[in-house]
């Protein structure tokens, strides 16, 4: 970001609490059709921003988290997988469907933070490689584990 030190600088006394904001932000949608609302689209800037807590970053509880959340779609996707294959399909069979539904859950949830939040593709795109990856992963693991 240019200028990230003045940014930080400007911000800093305002103490934005942690959260999700849009700037600006209309109070209503009636005010969203006013003239100065357009006006401070136009003249900007219009953003979406994640304020975090100060300080380092807990890997720990990100690393957490994710484990939580691949269990729950590694619980998803044994719903779907158990409800549409039999005990002793074929391995190619299982790794096809597990597959595809375990993508959906890593990756093309994140489309729509480009299409809405204007989130650079270059970032989803490399979010939906690896999302890609953990599908096969999860799809080679469910084929491989399968009930014969």
């Amino acid at each position: 970001m240019p200028n990230e030190d003045r940014l930080r600088d400007a911000l800093r006394p305002l103490a934005v609490p942690p959260g999700d904001y849009m700037v600006p932000r209309p109070a209503s949608m009636k005010e969203m059709r006013t003239p100065e609302f357009s006006e401070k689209m136009k003249k900007g800037p219009v953003m979406v921003l994640t304020v975090i807590p100060n300080g380092p970053p807990s890997m720990t509880k990100s690393l957490v988290l994710w484990f939580v959340y691949s269990a729950v779609v590694g619980l998803f996707v044994a719903y779907v997988a158990g409800r549409a294959l039999p005990a002793g399909a074929p391995y190619l069979r299982v790794f096809q469907l597990v597959g595809a539904t375990a993508f959906i859950a890593y990756a093309a949830a994140l489309w729509q933070m480009s299409i809405w939040y204007h989130r650079a593709w270059g970032t989803t795109i490399r979010s939906t490689v690896d999302g890609l990856a953990y599908a096969l992963l999860t799809a080679g693991t469910f084929g491989w584990l399968w009930p014969r």
